[in-house]
């Protein structure tokens, strides 16, 4: 991904900042967004302390909704830490407004989140901007002096005071950033999302998980399970054997979305709005719950061949929710029977499946009117 030329500032520097041989953790990626987020014409100088806590807003819904891994295995994140800390430790839930979380980090003192804090600044801060300065590192309060002679640097710092420490960007690139600041911030997530697809080898649409939706809209596929349960007033869900034809039908992801980050057919299922809510984001016992499944889509299937009205509505509802073509050549190809179906389903549904299982979602059955 090329960037913005500029005439008179060396890009070639900015470009290499996140080389693979110049990253080991997440921590670049997080402070040069930060960066990116608070930088305006009115305000180009930031406090350590600042920048820290939009890191943590930025890498709050990725780690605790999709539970993604910001460092290399075996290793302590502190970015994933104090984000998971804080949300533990007070409760914040994944969803939690963005304005709500930046003035609990303003408000909220915390010894223990601060001493997160004093740990990511201890490299990130300097070694960004290695490409500009190769001799940079972590250098202490001795060698501010000489980093700030260094022309052309990104930025420089002042007021040397822990997290009170403060960096003002140099002028010329904060006019870079600013008029090109859409386009450099889908730069940096551009590699970050190789980073973290890197660190999550099993994870499926990373680029979806970086940041909350604006919304979802499951309006189709409701609408297809509505007008199929009208045409088959015998449909049950698959969990509690619930007869829908006299129940408001609350759509299921089988795999959860915080997992998958998608609104495929093949992995949605009408069930109550009761039912839905207590299985949250865990995964439905293999054994206990995909025959089931694989019966009811099949039916699905089998009423969609055999009803032009329903066939139309399962394809408006294709355009939206079915967005791989080897799915829909395959899974719903004409004229499978009760066997083929649930075999192409389970090869579709089953790696999937299995993945969210290794990345640690929980299992989960519902026993009676109980769910375990």
């Amino acid at each position: 991904m090329n960037l913005p030329y500029s005439d008179n500032l060396n890009i070639g520097y900015l470009s290499r900042l996140f080389d693979r041989n110049r990253v080991s953790n997440c921590y670049k990626y997080f402070w040069m967004l930060a960066i990116l987020n608070k930088i305006s014409v009115e305000k180009t100088s930031f406090t350590y302390n600042e920048l820290l806590d939009e890191m943590i807003v930025h890498a709050w819904y990725m780690v605790t909704e999709f539970n993604l891994k910001l460092g290399p295995c075996n290793t302590t994140d502190n970015l994933e830490e104090v984000v998971r800390y804080i949300s533990t430790e007070y409760k914040l839930t994944s969803t939690v407004e963005e304005g709500k979380l930046h003035e609990f980090l303003t408000t909220t003192e915390n010894a223990r989140i601060d001493k997160y804090k004093e740990k990511l600044i201890v490299n990130v801060p300097y070694c960004l901007q290695s490409p500009f300065y190769p001799a940079i590192k972590s250098p202490g309060k001795s060698k501010i002096a000489e980093i700030n002679r260094q022309k052309h640097l990104l930025y420089y710092f002042m007021d040397f005071q822990k997290l009170g420490t403060r960096v003002e960007v140099n002028g010329e690139w904060a006019e870079y950033l600013i008029r090109n600041k859409e386009i450099l911030k889908d730069w940096v997530n551009y590699n970050l999302i190789g980073y973290l697809q890197d660190r999550n080898p099993s994870v499926p649409g990373i680029a979806d998980k970086l940041a909350k939706p604006k919304k979802r809209n499951l309006t189709k596929v409701t609408d297809y399970w509505n007008l199929l349960i009208e045409l088959d007033p015998s449909i049950r869900d698959i969990y509690g054997k619930i007869n829908l034809s006299k129940e408001k039908i609350s759509i299921d992801h089988f795999v959860p979305w915080q997992f998958v980050a998608h609104d495929e057919l093949w992995n949605l299922s009408p069930t109550t709005k009761t039912i839905n809510s207590s299985k949250g984001n865990k995964l439905p016992r293999w054994e206990e719950y995909y025959e089931p499944l694989a019966l009811l889509e099949y039916k699905a299937y089998r009423i969609c061949d055999d009803n032009p009205v329903a066939k139309a509505k399962f394809e408006e509802c294709a355009k939206y929710h079915i967005n791989n073509m080897d799915v829909r050549n395959s899974l719903y190809a004409e004229g499978l029977d009760d066997g083929q179906f649930p075999e192409r389903l389970g090869n579709i549904l089953k790696p999937v499946y299995e993945s969210a299982k290794l990345c640690g979602f929980q299992e989960w059955y519902r026993a009676g009117k109980s769910d375990i």
